[in-house]
């Protein structure tokens, strides 16, 4: 048996992880580390409540003493998923952004050497690499430029993780992934927060033209991606994820009324946010040449099944936007 340390698992591309990881292999345990901050919510993972293989620790990245603790009856692999990852809320206080991101990166990076871990691995973002014009992708030698608060603290972390590389020889890898979409994903990103929207016949903020471009990527792929990646990555090497599904925002939004049977007319433009990046854009050749890994979902059907999701865990919505999943803690363990 193989225990796998899974940082922000609570979160949305943590608890599919994990979600991932206990189906598809019996020899797997995970413990989940998570400090349940506004974005982590313990009702992701309620069906694994019982299952022997798996365990919950609250715990801060960001502080050694709790990190050691988890970590103290062995793991194998530490699998970094805990981030602030919302620009917008970035724009706004960079302070949590730099906390969680930088230094929690590097007491996780001191950690793992201090315990011999065999894997880690860093879950980053192609927003490292700022913005591209209408042509071109991203491969994993495009020098980092990040634009926003966010993308830097991600950028910062990243080069974190280079630095204990060739400092310390650590045992890590990066991977940076396109637009995530799927079920358990936080209504402030725009895929949940339209879908919310649109069950109460609410408008859709579109900023500026509507003409960004993002590439979007399945949360299952990516998680098979990443699985690959902890298995089988090379020690020291960056790996690109994309979906290989380009749109623009205004596409997507007109993707999500036609599916949803909703009009036009609830588009609602407003002023665009400081420094959106124009377009991203992933080549994922080389975890496909290396790896064996493609995404296999496409784009229509991952959108119609998200749909699907949320219109059926409408509930899961609402404990979300009136505050109720925060107590879903004390409720299963007491009080915090």
């Amino acid at each position: 048996m193989r225990t796998v340390f899974v940082t922000g698992g609570c979160g949305f591309i943590g608890s599919n992880f994990i979600h991932h990881l206990l189906a598809t292999d019996p020899e797997v345990h995970v413990v989940n580390f998570d400090c349940l901050s506004y974005a982590g919510n313990l009702a992701n993972l309620a069906d694994l409540a019982d299952n022997p293989r798996y365990r919950f620790v609250k715990g801060d990245i960001a502080d050694p003493e709790q990190v050691r603790a988890g970590l103290a009856q062995g793991t194998s692999a530490v699998i970094n998923f805990a981030a602030e990852s919302h620009v917008d809320r970035s724009i706004h206080d960079s302070g949590p952004f730099v906390r969680t991101n930088v230094l929690g990166t590097q007491v996780l990076l001191d950690a793992v050497r201090a315990f011999g871990v065999e894997r880690f691995v860093q879950v980053s973002t192609d927003e490292v690499y700022g913005s591209l014009g209408p042509e071109g992708a991203f491969t994993e030698e495009t020098p980092l430029a990040p634009n926003s608060p966010y993308a830097a603290s991600k950028a910062a972390a990243d080069l974190l993780v280079r630095s204990y590389l060739h400092t310390f020889r650590a045992p890590a890898i990066v991977t940076r992934c396109s637009n995530n979409y799927g079920p358990y994903q936080f209504p402030e990103k725009i895929i949940p927060l339209f879908i919310a929207n649109l069950l109460h016949d609410e408008p859709l903020p579109v900023y500026g033209d509507g003409l960004n471009v993002r590439d979007w990527l399945h949360v299952r792929d990516h998680c098979a991606a990443v699985d690959r990646v902890w298995r089988h990555g090379r020690i020291g090497e960056v790996y690109n994820v994309g979906g290989r599904s380009e749109r623009t925002n205004l596409e997507l939004t007109h993707a999500l009324l036609d599916a949803m049977g909703k009009p036009r007319s609830l588009i609602q433009y407003v002023k665009d946010r400081p420094g959106h990046d124009r377009r991203y854009a992933i080549d994922c050749t080389k975890i496909e040449r290396e790896l064996g890994w493609r995404p296999t979902i496409s784009f229509d059907q991952g959108l119609r099944e998200t749909v699907r999701w949320y219109v059926e865990h409408a509930e899961w919505v609402a404990q979300i936007r009136n505050g109720a999943y925060r107590h879903y803690y004390e409720r299963q363990y007491g009080p915090k």
